[in-house]
């Protein structure tokens, strides 16, 4: 027979296992339904703040400093220039192909909107072809020789109002540009030209771009642009000072750069 005791412990023990599920699975969903709900609030953090901050963090501030480096490409105008020998059209015509070069920016920030930017580069080297059609030196299709040139160039920037990380502008500069290292190929050395010289060149400058930041510092930017450039190259002939050619490079140039913000 089951003593008095013996049923009080038993009916102790039970609620005591009962209490301890209940509180277990009590817990259980408490802690579950926390973690949901934390998810939750750390999601809609997320949202809002990048409906908040956003338009603030990519936004262009007065004193701001971007720094550009990238691939910068000149593609000169592909009319060609006459060459004059002694005063007279000799018939022949002078062309110079593209080049691209390690291209750096810098650019500062008067306010959201208005900037100052300076364009530099590695010096850039173009092939000078000679067409002879009329074989005055028999030398049609030959490279004449080679050019070096730095094109520095200094533009006004407007950027529009976007409020995204998307930030087009339009600029409008003066470029001043100096050739050096102009040398003739071994083939019209050979014929009596020599001493090749090229002036130096001042002209406008007009372009359009866009920035697209990746974050508060990094950007990428890609521009298009259009310089003035023209030039009188001067060259000997048998030891004479008869010949020149005027050359309208007007080149347009292409750049893709990574930007980083101070």
């Amino acid at each position: 027979m089951v003593s008095y005791e013996a049923c009080a412990r038993s009916i102790t023990l039970f609620w005591r296992k009962r209490k301890i599920t209940l509180l277990s699975e009590f817990n259980i969903f408490y802690l579950t339904k926390g973690n949901i709900l934390m998810k939750t609030s750390v999601i809609n953090g997320l949202i809002l703040s990048a409906l908040t901050l956003s338009p603030l963090v990519f936004a262009n501030q007065a004193g701001d400093f971007i720094i550009r480096g990238g691939a910068t490409m000149i593609d000169p105008d592909s009319d060609k220039s006459n060459i004059v020998l002694a005063g007279t059209d000799s018939s022949m015509t002078l062309t110079v192909d593209d080049n691209t070069q390690l291209g750096l920016n810098f650019v500062y920030f008067y306010d959201s909107n208005w900037a100052v930017e300076l364009l530099a580069a590695t010096p850039y080297s173009h092939d000078v072809t000679i067409q002879d059609k009329n074989a005055v030196l028999g030398v049609d299709g030959a490279n004449l020789g080679e050019v070096s040139h730095l094109p520095p160039t200094l533009s006004a920037l407007y950027y529009f109002d976007t409020n995204t990380a998307f930030k087009p502008y339009i600029g409008l500069g003066i470029n001043y540009t100096i050739f050096f290292d102009e040398e003739f190929s071994a083939a019209p050395k050979s014929l009596g030209l020599s001493n090749l010289e090229l002036d130096s060149s001042f002209g406008l400058s007009a372009q359009i771009g866009a920035d697209f930041h990746l974050d508060e510092q990094w950007s990428l930017n890609a521009s298009i642009r259009y310089i003035d450039i023209d030039t009188e190259a001067t060259f000997e002939v048998g030891g004479a000072s008869v010949g020149k050619a005027s050359i309208d490079v007007d080149p347009m140039v292409y750049s893709l750069m990574l930007g980083y913000k101070f």
